[in-house]
């Protein structure tokens, strides 16, 4: 017989909050890292949070405003609550006790536009359980929220996000069961990406999983990334980013479809998304070439990618010149992170995903995502999971997680490093 979920109370500087232990982990869910980032606070760098009176952390917190995504029809859809007051995180823990778990901190994908660290198909119960470790899954502020470039105004705000959200890890989670020095950041697509980003920065990790990480994308122009926010900001009416400020949120949302934004899209020819990290020279100390070859240099790595990764977004078919532009984007330079970790004396293990039980899609972007979490059935119904058995779902994930969960905990997932390629299938 099932025990009901009990509350779970802990103490921390910011404030009392409160949690649900079930048989298999507690979960405090909608903690806030950050002040809420309205009004005044929005497109400025994330707030320190003050004293909080006491929080009922037992219902999800809200995920940025954001369009539908474009991957809706490949992978399924969510409903979540959105609003502004998104800078939130949610931890699954074996327990709130003294055992210095590992922790892995998630970064979740959507092209910088979509997703929430708080979604059912990241909930970190079965990684938590199963790996004895402390899962938590932040969400960052998205499209122009996030990432609106404009010159005299902070770059990359929904980078800074992720890194306060690292902040409030390191000091908080030795309350939650984990180590706060045994930091492990995985991330997909975008938030891949992010991580490489912070690891050219001054990172508080030095291990990192990259899921399909769009590291062949690298970083927006400043010039040109200023060009494309100043015909977004035309496109919601407003002058100057203050007049922005007081704009409801809707109003930014549909400015990102505008006609002339699409077109401005469009002219730039880089098949990117609308907003992305920008290489801007006071963020980051430029050449960025060099500076990411030495980011590569910083950390440990799991990473790899999917075998047909462009089949997933519209306007790609499954062929040669797909696979073309994956390899392009994804698998070559996942690679070269790899080599590049490992000759600086890194430890560093590639994967290529290749269980595509759908032909239309094969294995496409964000298909290894169901099986590392083990969540099969928040993907119920998931066009790139038709065809799929039971009984080789469940291989998978034994698979995936074991490996994930032995780089965790320090250990090597079960084939030689880089440059061996170990192929999921």
């Amino acid at each position: 017989m099932s025990v009901a979920p009990q509350p779970v109370t802990v103490i921390l500087k910011q404030g009392q909050v409160t949690g649900l232990q079930s048989e298999a982990v507690t979960q405090f869910l909608g903690l806030r890292y950050a002040q809420a980032p309205t009004g005044a606070l929005r497109f400025a760098p994330p707030q320190a949070l003050g004293p909080q009176p006491p929080f009922d952390a037992t219902q999800a917190g809200p995920v940025c405003p954001q369009l539908p995504s474009r991957l809706r029809t490949v992978m399924g859809d969510f409903d979540d609550a959105q609003d502004e007051d998104c800078l939130r995180l949610s931890i699954w823990t074996p327990g709130c006790d003294q055992r210095k778990r590992p922790v892995v901190v998630w970064l979740h994908g959507g092209a910088w536009q979509s997703g929430g660290g708080a979604l059912a198909w990241y909930d970190g119960t079965r990684l938590a359980a199963g790996g004895d470790c402390v899962v938590v899954g932040v969400n960052y502020r998205l499209a122009a929220l996030g990432w609106l470039y404009v010159p005299g105004e902070t770059a990359n705000v929904g980078l800074l996000d992720e890194e306060a959200a690292v902040r409030w890890v390191v000091d908080n989670i030795a309350h939650f069961g984990g180590d706060p020095a045994n930091i492990i950041m995985m991330g997909q697509s975008a938030g891949g990406f992010n991580i490489a980003a912070m690891l050219a920065r001054e990172p508080l990790f030095n291990r990192a999983i990259l899921q399909s990480a769009s590291l062949g994308r690298g970083f927006r122009d400043p010039a040109q990334a200023a060009h494309l926010s100043h015909v977004f900001l035309q496109a919601t009416g407003a002058q100057t980013v203050d007049e922005a400020r007081a704009l409801p949120v809707t109003s930014l949302l549909a400015a990102q479809q505008a006609p002339s934004v699409m077109a401005a899209l469009k002219e730039e020819g880089a098949n990117r998304s609308l907003f992305c990290p920008v290489g801007d020279a006071e963020f980051f100390s430029l050449p960025l070439g060099p500076l990411m070859q030495h980011a590569a240099t910083r950390a440990d790595v799991l990473l790899g990618y999917t075998r047909d990764e462009m089949t997933a977004f519209p306007g790609n078919v499954r062929d040669l010149a797909s696979q073309q532009l994956g390899e392009k984007i994804f698998g070559a330079p996942s690679r070269q992170w790899a080599h590049d970790a490992h000759a600086a004396g890194r430890q560093a293990w590639v994967f290529e995903f290749a269980y595509g039980p759908n032909p239309v899609f094969g294995a496409c972007h964000c298909s290894e995502l169901p099986f590392v979490f083990g969540n099969l059935e928040t993907f119920d119904g998931a066009a790139m999971l038709q065809g799929m058995t039971a009984k080789h779902g469940a291989r998978l994930v034994e698979q995936m997680q074991s490996a994930w969960i032995a780089f965790i905990h320090g250990r090597t997932p079960g084939w030689l490093p880089s440059p061996a390629v170990h192929i999921f299938e």
